[in-house]
C-alpha cells in the first residue's frame, strides 16, 4: 500500500463498540455507513464470510472517500456449524445464549484495510474462543434484561456484565472479540505509513 504521513482514515461501520474501539489509536477518523447485505453465502465458511463482509464493507464506502484508508470489519459467532448473528429481540438473545451455555463458540472477527486511491488491500481475520459456563434460565433473561445485547452477535457483550457468563477466553488479541482487533489493525495502519504510537 501506498504510504503517506496524512492518509484520511474512514471507519466503514457505525458500530459504537468498534469507533469506541478505534479511538484508542488517538488517530482522526470518519465514520461511514456501509449499508452491506451481511447474508452468508451457500456453503460459505464463517471465517470466509466475516473475510468477505470485512473487504465488502470497506469497498462500500470507498467512492465516497477516493483517498482514505478505509477500514472495515466483520464478526461472525459460531458453534457446530451453526452461526450466531446479532439477535435483535429478546427472545432471540435467550435462546443464542442458552445454546452457547456449557460451549465453546468461536468469534472470528475479519479486518480489511482498503487503500481507496490505489485499491490494494489487506484481510486478515483474528479468531477468539470464548468457553460459556453452564448457565440457568434466570440468569441468562436478568443478564438480557440488563445488557440489553440485541447488537452484539452471540449475545454477550465481554467488555461489560457479559464477562461474567463466561469461563475462558482465548485468542491473540482481547479487542478482537469486542469488534475490531486493534493489534492487527495497527500493524496494518504502520505498513500504510501512518505513524503509531
Amino acid at each position: 500500500m501506498a504510504t503517506s504521513a496524512a492518509r484520511r482514515i474512514v471507519l466503514a461501520s457505525t458500530s459504537k463498540y468498534r469507533k469506541s474501539l478505534l479511538d484508542r489509536f488517538g488517530l482522526a477518523f470518519e465514520t461511514a455507513s456501509p449499508e452491506t447485505d451481511e447474508t452468508a453465502l451457500p456453503d460459505e465458511s464463517p471465517t470466509a464470510t466475516a473475510e468477505r463482509l470485512a473487504l465488502a464493507k470497506a469497498r462500500a464506502v470507498r467512492s465516497r472517500f477516493p483517498d482514505a484508508l478505509i477500514i472495515g470489519s466483520d464478526q461472525v459467532a459460531h458453534l457446530d456449524g451453526q452461526v450466531f448473528g446479532k439477535p435483535g429481540t429478546t427472545d432471540a438473545a435467550i435462546g443464542q445464549l442458552t445454546r452457547m451455555s456449557g460451549r465453546t463458540v468461536v468469534f472470528d472477527t475479519a479486518l480489511c484495510l482498503l487503500d481507496a486511491a490505489s485499491g490494494e488491500y489487506c484481510v486478515e481475520t483474528v479468531p477468539t474462543r470464548v468457553r460459556f459456563r453452564e448457565l440457568v434460565d434466570d440468569e441468562i433473561r436478568r443478564y438480557v434484561d440488563i445488557e440489553r445485547p440485541l447488537d452484539c452477535a452471540g449475545s454477550a457483550k465481554s467488555e461489560g456484565l457479559g464477562i461474567t457468563l463466561l469461563e475462558a477466553l482465548s485468542g491473540d488479541d482481547p479487542t478482537a472479540l469486542v469488534g475490531l482487533p486493534l493489534i492487527a489493525l495497527a500493524r496494518m495502519l504502520r505498513a500504510s505509513g501512518v505513524c503509531l504510537p
